[in-house]
C-alpha cells in the first residue's frame, strides 16, 4: 500500500497550454506526457476549448466538481457529463471539445496506453468493502474524511488523497461518507492468453 497526498501532487500546464493538471501519479515514474504507460491526474477546466491529443491513449474522465460539461467527441454522439455521471471512458488521441455547463469543473483523467495497459473506472460511495487486488488499484477520495483498513493497517484519506494498492495486497475496507472512485490498472503484455 501507498499513500499519495494531495498536497504533494504535482502540478504542471496542460499539454496543449490551455490550462493546468495536476498530476497524481504516473508510470513508469517521471514519464513524460509522451512516455508514460499509464498516468492519472486531475484537471480545471475554466473555458471552453478542445482537449489535449494524446496518441495512442485511452482515456475516462469524471467529474469532482463544478456544475459539469458537454463533450463533442469525433464518432460519437454528444454526451454532458456532471457530478452524478458515471465515468465516460474514450480514445484520447480523436477530436474533443468541451463546453462548460455553468462555470469551471475540475475533472479526475485516467490515461492508458492501448496494448501496453487498460485500465477501468468505478465511481462507488463509502463504505466498501474490495476483494484482494489482482492489478494495481488505487482509491481517490471524492468525499470527505475516509478511512481504509486491511489485515495488519489502517489509513485516513482526506479529501483528494489516494491509496495505491499493489498487486496481491489483501482485502480492505472503505469507511466513511461520500463518492470514491476505484481505478484498476490491467498490464495488457502480461495478461494470459485465451
Amino acid at each position: 500500500m501507498r499513500i499519495l497526498r494531495a498536497s504533494d501532487y504535482k502540478r504542471m500546464p496542460w499539454k496543449n497550454g490551455g490550462g493546468e493538471t495536476v498530476e497524481i501519479t504516473v508510470s513508469p515514474e517521471r514519464a513524460s506526457l509522451e512516455t508514460f504507460d499509464w498516468r492519472i491526474s486531475m484537471a480545471t477546466v475554466a473555458t471552453d476549448g478542445p482537449f489535449s491529443s494524446f496518441a495512442g491513449i485511452d482515456r475516462t474522465l469524471s467529474i469532482l466538481s463544478g456544475n459539469g460539461m458537454n463533450l463533442t467527441i469525433k464518432g460519437m454522439p454528444p454526451v454532458s457529463l456532471n457530478q452524478q455521471s458515471d465515468p465516460l471512458r474514450f480514445p484520447a488521441d480523436v477530436e474533443t471539445t468541451a463546453t462548460l455547463t455553468d462555470g469551471p469543473i475540475t475533472d479526475l483523467n485516467v490515461m492508458t496506453r492501448r496494448g501496453v495497459f487498460r485500465h477501468q473506472v468505478e465511481k462507488r460511495t463509502a463504505p466498501i468493502a474490495a476483494p484482494e487486488a489482482l492489478q494495481t488499484r488505487l482509491i481517490l477520495n471524492g468525499g470527505t474524511a475516509m478511512r481504509c483498513d486491511w489485515r495488519g493497517g489502517s489509513v485516513d484519506l482526506a479529501h483528494l488523497d489516494c491509496l495505491i494498492i499493489d498487486p496481491h495486497a489483501p482485502a480492505l475496507t472503505v469507511a466513511g461518507d461520500g463518492t470514491i472512485y476505484l481505478v484498476h490498472l490491467d498490464n495488457e503484455s502480461q495478461s494470459p492468453s485465451c
